[in-house]
């Protein structure tokens, strides 16, 4: 039984994967020094707890796998995805930074308490987004003080962009694609002496998209600690690769040279890691970027991700849209006694490539799936575009979770 079709699925075996221990060479971008401190400042905020993880049981019966694991970040600090793990955990490591240097020592306790509010507004974070990110950013911005800026591409939603405002950011629409988003953004923070804060990295921008990726680690952590045995297979979203590279390299300290087979999926029109794979070097994407999964609408690779991706990741998917679709219809429905939930279209991603897989003609057998596989897939956010959810699916988010 399919559950998911195969059509459009890609597949880009990397060549470049190694066996053995994680390397200095990803160390130099995620560290174990650096997930203690990230997992340290993040659990102490207000409104810090951990995530469920679901057993799907149902679905993988369904589809003939052995377990099917659900990471669901749908109530991450009230966001409605793992981004505010990344954007609020840079925004705090730089506020304080700056700050260090105007000759300020500021906990985050003296952040969140105002002791510092006039220093705090003096500066102005800012940052590109498909929505969650900025989100994450000006809602970082909001609980520690600072004033923000954030650019979204033409293609973002009004109801993503109206979640990014309620909390207090300035939010500028740029005509083009998210990767020319992110260019404004560049642009203006150097001419308004503003600060960047970017998933992605470029040449010249590294350290607070090391933040960022650090502190998605803490959810990467919380899943393989709550996993009751060791995943065989971790499918995993691109974009720029941030969310992967984190939980890759999360897993490859977890497991070490038992390494689980890393496979990143990305939607047809914004498979710049897939392409990337394929050449052996970064590659740009370029177009509109248009897809259904506005969360990975992305042309460009961070350089930091893939560091980490080039020697882990086992297997490069792309997926059409209605792959997408369709298993958010399946979440939403419950499939043998799985409880329904609602899934944003970006969440899900990961699954629809393992589910597709499943579907196509040997695939299967490329990939090692099977009844004794068990795969763990992180749903990376919830409906936090209702509207679009609601049209996608045909009901509202609480309808299906009432």
């Amino acid at each position: 039984m399919s559950l998911v079709s195969a059509d459009k699925l890609r597949h880009q075996p990397n060549p470049h994967v190694r066996s053995g221990a994680i390397g200095p060479r990803q160390r130099a971008v995620l560290s174990p020094e650096g997930f203690v401190a990230a997992q340290a400042e993040i659990s102490a905020w207000p409104g810090y707890a951990e995530t469920p993880l679901y057993d799907l049981a149902g679905l993988a019966k369904a589809a003939g796998l052995g377990k099917v694991w659900y990471k669901h970040e749908a109530a991450r600090f009230g966001l409605g995805s793992f981004k505010a793990l990344g954007g609020a955990y840079a925004v705090c490591r730089l506020l304080k930074a700056e700050l260090k240097r105007r000759g300020i020592d500021a906990s985050t306790a003296d952040l969140t308490s105002g002791k510092y509010a006039e220093a705090v507004r003096a500066i102005t974070v800012t940052s590109a987004t498909d929505g969650n990110h900025g989100r994450s950013v000006a809602w970082g911005a909001k609980l520690f003080g600072a004033e923000c800026v954030i650019y979204i591409h033409k293609t973002v939603s009004v109801g993503r962009a109206d979640a990014i405002a309620a909390y207090g950011a300035k939010v500028v629409r740029v005509d083009g694609n998210y990767d020319e988003a992110v260019r404004q953004a560049d642009a203006d923070a150097a001419r308004n002496g503003w600060f960047v804060v970017s998933d992605t990295s470029y040449p010249g921008y590294m350290e607070v998209p090391r933040d960022v990726m650090q502190g998605y680690t803490v959810m990467a952590a919380e899943a393989y600690a709550a996993l009751p045995e060791p995943p065989t297979h971790i499918f995993l979203q691109g974009g720029v690769g941030g969310m992967a590279a984190a939980c890759t390299a999360q897993a490859w300290e977890t497991y070490g040279a038992a390494l689980p087979r890393i496979v990143v999926v990305e939607p047809e029109n914004a498979a710049c890691l897939f392409e990337t794979a394929k050449a052996g070097h970064p590659v740009a994407v370029g177009g509109d970027l248009d897809t259904v999964m506005a969360g990975l609408a992305c042309g460009e690779i961070s350089l930091l991700a893939w560091e980490i991706l080039d020697e882990a990741a086992s297997d490069f998917l792309i997926v059409p849209d209605s792959a997408a679709v369709a298993v958010m219809t399946l979440l939403a429905d419950g499939i043998g006694g799985d409880a329904p939930f609602a899934a944003g279209e970006s969440a899900v991603a990961g699954l629809a490539g393992c589910l597709a897989s499943l579907a196509a003609p040997g695939m299967a057998e490329t990939l090692g799936l099977g009844p004794e596989s068990r795969v763990l897939v992180f749903g990376t956010e919830g409906a936090t575009d209702p509207e679009t959810y609601t049209q996608l699916v045909g009901r509202t988010p609480a309808e299906v979770e009432a």
